[in-house]
């Protein structure tokens, strides 16, 4: 099994270092045995970014908004582990 590697790229100057940490400890939580690292990289110019691998999986200033945290869950699952069953993370309604 191969381990990955994820960045989280964040803006220190509009203070995102909290919100890039907590991301970090649900990738951490949510894939502890797929992941070999996840790196916390201080920018500026309110940048948000989070690669796996070197490959961009989400940017803020693309999608104009913050990621959810099951959606980068699931972005990361669909190709570190894409079997990978995420409970409450996969559902996509609130009637799922």
């Amino acid at each position: 099994m191969s381990k990955y590697i994820v960045e989280i790229t964040y803006c220190t100057q509009c203070r995102w270092l909290l919100r890039a940490a907590w991301l970090a400890q649900e990738l951490l939580t949510t894939f502890e045995q797929d992941l070999y690292s996840v790196a916390l990289r201080p920018g500026t110019g309110g940048v948000f970014e989070v690669r796996l691998n070197d490959d961009m999986i989400f940017s803020r200033k693309e999608a104009g908004r913050f990621p959810e945290s099951k959606e980068i869950k699931q972005l990361v699952r669909d190709r570190v582990d894409p079997d990978r069953h995420l409970g409450h993370s996969d559902k996509t309604t609130l009637e799922d």
